[in-house]
C-alpha cells in the first residue's frame, strides 16, 4: 500500500507547491493584493488542493470521512511548526539556508505523509461480523 501511496503523495506535494507558487506569483503580478496576502492566499489554495488530492487520489477516500477536515488542519498546523522549528535549528547549527530548507521540508513532508495515512485518512476498520 505504501509503495502506491508514497509516490502519489510526492506528486501531490509537488503539485501543491506549484499551485501555491503560481497563485502567489499571479496575484502579485496582477497587483490585486499585497505580497504577504498573496503568499497567504497561495498557501491556502495549495493546502485545499492538497487535502482533496490526497483524500481522493493518494489515500482513496472518495467520500468525505467525518472529522478528516479538522484532523487535516491539526496536522498541517503541527507540521508547519515542525518545519519552522527544524529550519531554525538547522540554520543555527549549519548556517546554510538551502540545507536548512531541505531538512525542514523533508521532516514536515515525512510527518505529513504519516499523519495523513494514520490520522487524517486512516483506513476504516472492517468488521468480520458483517
Amino acid at each position: 500500500m505504501i509503495k502506491r501511496e508514497l509516490p502519489l503523495f510526492l506528486i501531490v506535494g509537488s503539485l501543491t507547491v506549484l499551485i501555491d507558487f503560481l497563485a502567489y506569483r499571479g496575484l502579485v503580478w496582477m497587483g490585486l493584493i499585497g505580497v504577504d496576502m498573496a503568499k497567504a492566499v497561495g498557501f491556502l489554495i495549495g493546502t485545499v488542493f492538497a487535502y482533496f488530492a490526497n483524500r481522493i487520489w493518494t489515500f482513496g477516500h472518495q467520500e468525505h470521512a467525518p472529522g478528516s477536515a479538522w484532523r487535516f488542519v491539526v496536522l498541517y498546523t503541527v507540521t508547519l511548526g515542525a518545519n519552522v522549528w527544524v529550519n531554525a535549528l538547522a540554520l543555527a547549527w549549519l548556517g546554510e539556508a538551502g540545507l536548512a530548507f531541505l531538512l525542514a521540508t523533508g521532516v514536515s513532508a515525512s510527518l505529513n505523509f504519516l499523519g495523513m495515512k494514520w490520522f487524517v485518512f486512516k483506513a476504516k476498520p472492517t468488521s468480520e461480523l458483517l
